[in-house]
């Protein structure tokens, strides 16, 4: 049934996107460990797990596509990339921070976190939202988190 399993993930309007970084300062909370905000950044470099690119004109946010054949998964010298039930996740344990991931992602969504080692959207689900912060923080709409046919 490979192309057409229903799954969850994250898409970007970038006509909507106003280019604010609300999402990455509410994944960098999300993932952070602490319940408070101001204590998890205020003062502090963020390490987010989406990130917003673009220029005057259009800006839009790049994440984990979470692609049905990930590149970076094959190529991770480590073995610290997985792809179970449609999510691919980093093992921050065995990553080894050599930033082989980083250069084959076509999407630029991998990066490394504030200890060196590589970190990218898990969709929230290893910390207690529950579901993306990114999407429930866009004040404007433009990250969506719905279920469509798996097609990456």
């Amino acid at each position: 049934m490979r192309g057409n399993k229903k799954m969850k993930r994250i898409y970007v309007k970038e006509e909507w996107c106003l280019g604010c970084h609300l999402c990455e300062y509410n994944c960098a909370f999300a993932n952070s460990g602490l319940s408070d905000m101001v204590l998890a950044l205020k003062g502090k470099p963020i390490y987010p797990r989406i990130h917003v690119e673009g220029g005057e004109k259009i800006t839009y946010a790049v994440s984990c596509r979470h692609c049905e054949d990930p590149i970076c998964l094959k190529s991770c010298i480590a073995g610290a990339i997985t792809r179970n039930e449609g999510i691919v996740k980093i093992d921050r344990e065995k990553c080894v921070g050599c930033l082989t991931c980083v250069l084959v992602c076509p999407y630029g969504a991998l990066a490394a976190g504030e200890d060196g080692l590589m970190q990218k959207c898990e969709l929230c689900l290893q910390n207690a939202f529950g579901a993306p912060a990114c999407v429930s923080g866009c004040p404007n709409g433009a990250i969506v988190y719905e279920e469509t046919e798996g097609s990456q």
